[in-house]
């Protein structure tokens, strides 16, 4: 699980469409930095220090993860894919976008690169008046006084004027959805998305307990005995685990990740089992399905058949190896009459064959892009 903690920045603009340039980098900031809590208005005020534009500035709070330094890494990189070229220079500059970290929790930084409290931020009414209105009781670390009284004592005489401009907060995956269903064929990365879903928004995570099933190893040696005690060990489980984990959704209003939706048993019973077994088994699927939370979205990640191969012999799965390509193909089929016949189900179907997200943090930020955009 990785921790959360809290930083305020803040953003300023005095060229080209200023409106534009502050909402980019709060697009920016919440793809790579985290979820974005809180944003000030935007507020007009003459250039500090040389005679240019007017500003546009505000001030966000913002929850991540990434140490301090890292997170100046990221905001610097933020500029730069924002078209900012930073000059050494001993006079104020225009640009098109500044991010600076004013705060960070109530730590206080001193390194090569960084100092937080960010020290002219006391003196400057283009910071603290955004400060002061979205967290006006956090105490400066170092003044030990409440941000809205630092601003009554701020002697900054300048003029600053709110603007009508109201930037929009990317909405945070934790609010958008309480419940995430990731699906995939046989070694598509399901369970590895999960995991790392789990870990990055502190989710709870339902996982498919597969490697309990007696059935399994049989079920691969012969498919046709197996096959009818296999799926329905399976849907029982499925059924009994979804309606168990998935009861404290509307209680706690957590997000929930689960690698597998209980439809998937349908698709592999269709697949695996004679017509007679498949009737019998469709009669008690569709008892249990009507019981079941449906998820908010369901992701599909989608490999080829020749990655899917790639992937199930290097995970060494002994009872896998010997699946053919046929089989995997069925699979995907089924899935994918399944999606096309779900109205009712919001479905993201993602192409990883190409991907690494495991192992390529880019990858896995682009997965979790989409999924924010659901």
């Amino acid at each position: 699980m990785k921790i959360q903690r809290i930083a305020y920045l803040s953003l300023g603009t005095n060229l080209g469409d200023k409106t534009e340039n502050l909402q980019n980098a709060i697009e920016g900031i919440a793809e790579k930095v985290g979820d974005i809590r809180k944003i000030s208005g935007v507020y007009q005020t003459a250039s500090w220090g040389f005679e240019s534009e007017d500003f546009y500035n505000c001030c966000i709070e913002v929850s991540t993860h990434h140490a301090p330094e890292k997170l100046l890494s990221i905001l610097l990189q933020i500029e730069s894919n924002l078209g900012r070229k930073r000059v050494d220079s001993d006079t104020y500059l225009d640009r098109n976008i500044d991010i600076d970290i004013l705060l960070f929790d109530d730590e206080i930084i001193f390194s090569k690169t960084l100092t937080v409290p960010h020290p002219k931020m006391l003196l400057r009414k283009f910071v603290l008046v955004p400060m002061a209105e979205i967290a006006p009781t956090f105490f400066h670390p170092i003044e030990k006084k409440q941000l809205t009284f630092c601003l009554q004592n701020c002697d900054d005489e300048s003029e600053i004027l709110k603007t009508s401009v109201q930037l929009k907060r990317p909405i945070p995956i934790v609010e958008k959805y309480n419940y995430i269903a990731i699906e995939g064929n046989i070694g598509a990365g399901k369970t590895s998305l999960a995991k790392m879903m789990s870990d990055e928004f502190n989710a709870k995570i339902i996982l498919e307990r597969f490697a309990d099933n007696a059935f399994l190893p049989k079920f691969y040696e012969d498919k046709e005995r197996f096959a009818f005690p296999l799926e329905m060990s399976f849907l029982a489980d499925r059924y009994q685990q979804l309606s168990d984990d998935l009861a404290q959704l509307d209680l706690f209003k957590n997000l929930i990740v689960s690698d597998y939706y209980i439809f998937k048993s349908l698709i592999f019973a269709q697949i695996t089992l004679q017509k007679e077994e498949y009737l019998l088994y469709r009669r008690m699927f569709d008892i249990m399905y009507k019981e079941i939370t449906k998820p908010d979205l369901y992701v599909y990640l989608y490999q080829n058949t020749t990655r899917l191969l790639k992937n199930i012999k290097k995970r060494g799965r002994d009872y896998e190896q010997n699946i053919e390509e046929t089989y995997l193909q069925k699979i995907h089929d089924g899935y994918k009459n399944f999606i096309n016949t779900q109205q009712e189900l919001n479905v993201l179907v993602i192409d990883v064959s190409e991907i690494d997200f495991v192992n390529e943090p880019d990858d896995y930020q682009s997965i979790i892009n989409q999924i924010k955009k659901g």
